[in-house]
C-alpha cells in the first residue's frame, strides 16, 4: 500500500495549448522543471532547476497521447529507491480544459509523510505557476 496524490485543475485554453506545457522542456520550464528534451513515449528523461541547474527529478515516460494523457515515473536523486507514477489527464470541457494529475506510489510511515506532504504542497504551487504561464499572467 502506497499514498497517492491527486489534484483537479481548470484550465482557459484548449488541451492543445496546455499539451506542450506539459511536454516541451522551454513550457514547463515556466512552472515545474525544465526536461532535457520532450517527453515522448519510450524516452527517458531528466529534469532540471530552471534557476540552480540541479537534477532534481528523472524518470521514464510510460505514455504520450497526444493532447489527452501523459505518464511518467518519478524519482528525486535524495531517494532513489522510491519510484513512483505521475498520470496526467486533460479533458475537454465548456470554455476550457479540466488538467488531472494522479501522483501515486508514494512511500507509506511516518517518515515518509514529510516528504507527501512536500509533495502536495509542490504541486498546488506548480499548478499556480502553470495556471499563470497557459493564461499568460505570469
Amino acid at each position: 500500500m502506497t499514498h497517492t496524490l491527486t489534484k483537479t485543475i481548470y484550465l482557459k485554453a484548449p488541451r492543445k495549448d496546455v499539451w506542450p506545457y506539459l511536454t516541451e522542456p522551454d513550457k514547463m520550464a515556466l512552472w515545474f522543471h525544465k526536461p532535457t528534451k520532450t517527453l515522448e513515449k519510450g524516452d527517458t528523461f531528466a529534469m532540471h532547476g530552471t534557476t540552480s541547474g540541479d537534477k532534481l527529478i528523472s524518470g521514464d515516460v510510460i505514455e504520450a497521447y497526444h493532447c489527452e494523457h501523459l505518464e511518467y515515473t518519478f524519482t528525486i536523486p535524495h531517494m532513489p529507491d522510491n519510484v513512483s507514477t505521475v498520470r496526467i489527464t486533460l479533458e475537454d470541457v465548456f470554455g476550457g480544459t479540466r488538467l488531472t494529475l494522479v501522483h501515486e506510489g508514494l512511500p507509506l510511515g511516518e517518515d515518509a509523510f514529510d516528504f507527501v506532504l512536500a509533495l502536495d504542497k509542490g504541486w498546488d504551487g506548480h499548478f499556480g505557476q502553470l495556471r499563470d504561464a497557459v493564461h499568460g499572467t505570469d
